[in-house]
């Protein structure tokens, strides 16, 4: 006995669906190639450059960074302050980072990219100018504070720019903090040598030469535009408006991301920079270090620059 079975067709899928699924799947494509294509080689150019000016900025974070463990001992002998005094060196740095992160927002509806980027880069400026002839202690350390905005407005201005760019930007940011890396890496070889002479303050000197370089290069290839201005400039389009009547730092604030995010960054930045700082003072008073001890805190920020790098 047998028994046929029979099989019913599944509805075939119109044409023209199909048709239209594929018309946009190559026109996405297309469209991608041309975004591609508009990009010249000269835009990748001034956009390299771009990167590189902005590297300095980070650079120059990690230097400032770097640079007060070594001379943490010749401090405390110079102005004979004991441990808690002298770290009041942080918490203006801290303050005074806080206050650059509060004023940079409204600043920069105001002012634009460029301006911005200029006017951070005046902070180091002006505070090594004041550290470098070893003035009085409570001079010494307001300092901080103003060092502190300059640093956090250029962080925050050269972090939103690449973060901006469409073409491999995680890698951009990779390299832009490895420049952090870099200039925490180098400033405790130098620091350390002034540490041991009578000029010790001197050192400012020479971190007042790496902020002016640093002022100047972004002012030349900034020019003091604006950040969808710099954006055309390598071909890459102008970022995305929102159209919320609220203003960008209550927009900013209400975001649940941004508290967590700046609460981890506030912890592993603090713990680094403390690391980093006092750890020279520690080999030198615990372990019975000598002159040399600084050189200790270069190789905690060589392992972090090279972690970032592998990162």
């Amino acid at each position: 006995m047998s028994s046929a079975v029979e099989l019913h067709s599944l509805p075939n899928e119109p044409s023209s669906s199909r048709l239209s699924r594929t018309e946009s799947k190559h026109a996405a494509n297309a469209l991608q190639v041309a975004v591609s294509d508009t990009r010249t080689q000269q835009h990748v150019f001034r956009e390299r450059i771009q990167v590189l000016a902005l590297c300095g900025c980070l650079f120059l974070a990690g230097w400032n960074d770097g640079t007060i463990g070594p001379l943490i001992p010749r401090i405390q002998n110079v102005y004979h302050v004991g441990f808690a005094v002298v770290s009041l060196i942080f918490v203006f740095a801290c303050v005074g980072c806080i206050a650059g992160a509060l004023i940079n927002v409204p600043l920069t509806d105001r002012l634009g990219f460029g301006k911005m980027l200029t006017l951070g880069s005046l902070g180091p400026i002006v505070a090594y100018s004041i550290q470098a002839p070893a003035p009085p202690f409570p001079l010494f350390i307001l300092s901080f504070v103003i060092n502190g905005v300059g640093i956090a407005i250029q962080g925050a201005q050269a972090n939103g720019y690449v973060a901006s760019l469409k073409h491999n930007s995680e890698i951009k940011i990779g390299l832009l903090h490895g420049a952090y890396g870099a200039g925490a890496l180098i400033s405790p070889l130098v620091a350390t040598q002034f540490s041991q002479l009578s000029r010790w303050s001197f050192h400012y000197l020479a971190s007042l030469g790496v902020a002016l370089a640093n002022a100047l290069v972004l002012l030349i290839v900034f020019r003091l535009k604006g950040q969808d201005e710099c954006l055309a400039s390598v071909g890459e389009a102008a970022g995305e408006t929102s159209p919320s009547e609220h203003s960008t730092f209550r927009q900013i604030l209400s975001t649940r991301a941004v508290h967590l995010l700046a609460f981890f960054i506030l912890v592993y930045v603090g713990v680094e920079v403390t690391i980093g700082g006092w750890i020279v003072t520690y080999i030198i008073d615990v372990r019975g270090g000598g002159p040399s001890a600084g050189y200790v805190s270069a190789g905690f920020f060589g392992g972090l620059d090279t972690d970032l790098r592998l990162c």
